[in-house]
Order: structure tokens, then sequence, then C-alpha cells
């Protein structure tokens, strides 16, 4: 019972992750779950739904199927669809019933592709494992099965910096830029004040984080996997270093550096002096390979400020707080893959300042703990997504100085 949240939230899911990082690659994914579950996904986890057009199906599992075990129902309505539709790939993600039924999905993906001669994948995700569970496998195999071997990156000049591909972009850890208002343009502005103009706040976090990046010298050669066509996403091998911005790119580095022998470096830009701290481990990574990461801050027993989320994000925005306003000590708390509430209650005893999620609340100890709203989609949905803020550069330096009244 030790991951029973009887008061706090729990992480997305990992079979909404596989969704969400296939969502803009042209294939069609089905939940094999009962009907009526995927509005989970597209009512709180999927902020495209409206915008962008998806193949995201449910299978309509139903009570007989599941005590029998007819799997040649799901096949064939798979292939029926598909023959229709003509997706890119198909993709068949679990949850927790076909777990206790112990569905064979690597199985039945191979069925399926035999009859339609369209590649599909089987990911096992069971609703028990957070987000970033299913995206990293979905985005990993995607780069296995389709992007070329043969590809390399261009010889950089004296002075270029390298291209970079941006890995584990969802809308779950960076939200959606919203429409801008009527009359105004499409093209992201960021404005002193660390809003996009003609949009809220809530936008813009990676168009930011793309600008960001391009401002510094480094071309974004690609996104996985949002804002980027597929395209660009199969010339994955012509990027010199790949940028692991949340835990779910990290299956898909691993799979790059076997199939490029690309390196990879860990981090967000967020705050200035981070930013550039990333940018010269980028510039390192090109020139020597292998695996860097953003520092950790220094951390001891007894700490009372604590950064509670997904961890690269939590990570990045600790270092800025120890860089930029010599904040010692600062706690992470990445609760994705270990969801103990009785472990972020204890941790949070002694804080005396707390960033996260707004729904993390009810865990600040009753004496006074200043508490910073970062809104997180992948953990309260769409409750609080107009308050999510930019963070990117030095928006994250606006941002936490008004937070902290500076």
């Amino acid at each position: 019972m030790r991951q029973t949240c009887a008061i706090l939230s729990t992480y997305t899911a990992d079979v909404s992750g596989v969704c969400s990082a296939l969502y803009e690659m042209g294939g069609m994914t089905v939940m094999h779950d009962a009907s009526g579950c995927n509005s989970t996904y597209n009512t709180h986890d999927e902020p495209r739904w409206y915008d962008i057009p998806s193949l995201v199906f449910i299978s309509a599992l139903a009570e007989v199927e599941a005590l029998m075990g007819d799997e040649e129902k799901l096949i064939g309505d798979v292939c029926r669809a598909a023959e229709e539709l003509r997706p890119r790939f198909i993709a068949l993600a679990g949850t927790p019933i076909p777990m206790m039924m112990g569905t064979d999905f690597k199985g039945i993906a191979r069925v399926i592709e035999e009859r339609t001669g369209i590649p599909t994948f089987g990911f096992a995700t069971n609703g028990m494992n957070s987000y970033n569970v299913g995206a990293g496998m979905a985005l990993a195999a995607v780069a296995r099965r389709f992007c070329d071997p043969g590809l390399t990156p261009p010889p950089l000049a004296e002075g270029e910096r390298p291209s970079v591909n941006l890995l584990g972009v969802t809308p779950l850890d960076f939200s959606v830029r919203a429409a801008p208002r009527s009359g105004e343009a499409g093209t992201l502005k960021i404005s002193q004040g660390g809003k996009p103009a003609g949009a809220s706040a809530v936008c813009g976090n990676v168009e930011a984080m793309k600008m960001v990046f391009e401002d510094a010298g480094f071309h974004v050669n690609s996104c996985w996997a949002m804002g980027s066509p597929w395209e660009e996403l199969m010339n994955a091998g012509r990027a010199h270093v790949n940028v692991v911005v949340s835990s779910c790119g990290a299956p898909l580095a691993e799979a790059l550096r076997e199939i490029y022998g690309t390196p990879s470096v860990t981090g967000l830009p967020v705050g200035d002096s981070v930013a550039r701290e990333l940018f010269s481990l980028i510039d390192e990574a090109a020139q020597r390979g292998g695996g860097l990461s953003l520092p950790l801050p220094i951390t001891e027993p007894g700490g009372k400020v604590f950064v509670i989320g997904e961890p690269v994000q939590s990570a990045s925005i600790a270092r800025a707080l120890e860089r930029d306003y010599a904040m010692r000590n600062v706690r992470m708390l990445a609760p994705l893959d270990s969801p103990d509430e009785d472990e972020v209650f204890r941790a949070l005893r002694e804080a005396r300042l707390v960033i996260a999620d707004p729904l993390y609340k009810p865990a600040l100890p009753k004496h006074y703990c200043r508490f910073i709203a970062l809104p997180h989609e992948g953990y309260s949905g769409r409750i609080f997504r107009d308050n999510i803020p930019l963070i990117m550069g030095g928006e994250f330096n606006r941002w936490i100085e008004r937070e902290l009244a500076l």
C-alpha cells in the first residue's frame, strides 16, 4: 500500500505517455481498454486534442473479452480501421485490464503487421507506471524502427556551434502554446514581462526553448516529438548532440546513441547561468562525445528548499536557484516512478520554500512555508494550465524574481 495516494494526486499513466509521444507522427494509436476510458486521456492528458487531429482510439474492451481472451476482435477491429485510414504505423498500448489478462501485445502487433503490411508496435504498458515510462519506450521504438542508420552530421566549421535534437518534448511536461488572439500574428514573441505577446502565460515553453538554443547559435535539428514534422524526426542522425530535456527522452537518447553514436547532454536551459552551463556542455559533448548532465546542486540532510516534479526540470531549476540566487542545499523530489505519498509528507516536514504543482499544497508543513506554484500538466492536467509560466532562459529569472519579490 506504500504507493497508494489518499491525499495527493498521481502522475499521468504510461499508456497516455505512449499516446502523447506518438500524437503528431501520423500513426494510429489504440488504447486497449473499456469504452469511455479514452476520455481521461483526451480531457486531462492531451491539450492538442481539439486543435491537432490524430488517430487515437480505444479498443472498447468488453467484459466477455476480458474473461474469455478474445484477441481476434481487437486484431480485426484494428486491421479494418488501418485498411481504411492507412496510418504511417500502428501502436497498441495496454492498461490494467489487459495486464491482468496477460495480453501478448508484441504477438498481437506481429499478427496485425502481417495482415496489414503496416509497421506495428505493441507496448505492454499497464497504467501502473508514470507517463515517462510509456513515452520513453514509444519514442525509442520509433527511432529504432524508422531512423535511417546511414545518416551522419555535417562537419562543423571553425567557431560553428553544433546542431541539436531536443528529446522528450511532450505537452505533459511543457504544455502547449495557446492560439493567438483575434487579429494578432501567430509568431511567438517573448515580452519583457515573461509572457509571449498575444497569448496567455501557459503557451510558449517549447517555442521559447527552441528560441533560446537558436539565439545561442545552436541549430535545432528536430524536436522529439512536438512541433517537428516526420521528415525532421527522421533526420535525427544529422544532429551533433542530443539534448535530453525530460526523462521521457532518456531511452530515445540511448537508442540514437546505438544507431548513430550521437553524444547526449541532459538538462534544461532554465535561468541565464544554467543555460550558459548547458551550452558549454553541448559544445564539449560535440567535441569529446559521451553523455553529460548538468551538475546537481549540492545537497545535505536538513535542506529546507524543495523543487518537486519531473526529474530533469526539477534538477535544472534547483541548479538555477543555486547558481543565480545562492540558495544552498536545494533538494529535489521527483516522485514519477515512486509515488510514495508518505515520503513526500516526511520530506517536507521542515520545508521553508516549496516549488511544485498546486496539488502538492496539502503536503506543506503546518508551520509557515512559502509555496511557489509551478503547474505540471502531467500531474494536475488542465486545471492550472492557464497559470503555467515561461521558464526558459532568462524568462525563469524574471518569473522567480517576481514570485520571490526580489
